[in-house]
């Protein structure tokens, strides 16, 4: 079981949107706050990221960034450039000006509204991806299928499209974790992906986060102690294993609810709960809503 992917495809929901726009100095746009991701991708030119916390970010030709639970933020030709009201749908994706030219690939992932993860929790208000000669070639190739899919008509578009944003999402990420590994004093999720025993015991509960997992357990499939393991899975995950299971529980219940019609008795068994009764306690414990009214908000668009 890939945690990554899995990890994606539980929280993500709906189709990525994006555009290309072609702008002149000067301008500047502000983006509002986002229950998603925000992505913008230089492919011509210069401009900075103005982010809600922080100095502005210099971007250039071939830099990604992600923010994830956007909080708000400004792109502009300029950290000086006022920026305008936030783009409308129907916003031309040329804007013309005296200045330099920049183009820009920007749009937006949908994540399932409150719910979180700690692997996506720990990231920063903005993941910068520098572009590096000889680094990260996938996600530079990612890059130039969508720029070529979105600046052609051919047939297929639309089903391509959606997919290489997905492919864009998953090498930023890794990416990220990647250059965060290298650092000295790596930890958290960086440290996680590159620890067999970590790796291996978030496997397991993903792969059958119904089993009746006990730390004990879990550390003995990782060649570790149960003293150990308990201390090294939360040093490196953010919460001890068993919290994890339920949160991983809990995930994957919300989207077996969001996406079939299995009735909850069915879904509780999945995630590891015997009693129907226990696992809606434990749904909306977790959620502030029992499984019921979640699915019923869900298919009414109320949520």
């Amino acid at each position: 079981m890939d945690v990554l992917s899995d990890t994606i495809a539980a929280l993500r929901t709906g189709r990525p949107g994006s555009g290309m726009f072609v702008r002149h100095a000067p301008w500047g746009r502000r983006y509002p706050k986002a229950a998603g991701a925000g992505f913008h991708v230089v492919l011509q030119g210069a401009c900075w990221l103005i982010p809600r916390t922080g100095d502005p970010v210099p971007l250039g030709v071939g830099d990604v960034v992600l923010l994830y639970l956007d909080a708000g933020h400004g792109i502009a030709d300029h950290p000086n450039t006022e920026l305008s009201e936030i783009p409308r749908p129907g916003e031309p994706s040329l804007i013309e000006g005296p200045g330099a030219r920049s183009t820009l690939l920007c749009g937006v992932y949908e994540f399932t509204p409150g719910w979180s993860h700690p692997l996506l929790d720990e990231l920063p208000e903005v993941v910068h991806v520098p572009a590096r000669l000889g680094h990260h070639p996938q996600l530079r190739a990612a890059v130039d299928l969508l720029t070529r899919e979105l600046e052609d008509e051919s047939p297929g578009r639309d089903a391509l499209v959606p997919s290489l944003l997905d492919a864009l999402l998953i090498y930023t990420l890794r990416a990220w974790f990647d250059e965060q590994s290298h650092e000295t004093d790596v930890s958290g999720w960086a440290a996680a992906f590159h620890d067999p025993a970590i790796t291996s015991a978030l496997r397991d509960i993903h792969s059958d986060p119904a089993a009746a997992w006990t730390v004990e357990e879990l550390g003995k499939r990782a060649g570790m102690s149960r003293a150990h393991f308990a201390r090294r899975f939360t040093a490196l995950v953010g919460e001890p294993p068993l919290a994890y299971l339920t949160r991983w529980r809990m995930i994957t219940a919300a989207r077996q609810l969001r996406e079939s019609d299995a009735s909850l008795a069915n879904i509780a068994k999945c995630v590891g709960y015997t009693s129907e009764y226990a696992f809606a306690k434990a749904f909306k414990r977790a959620h502030g809503a029992p499984p019921g009214q979640y699915r019923r908000q869900i298919l009414s668009g109320d949520n």
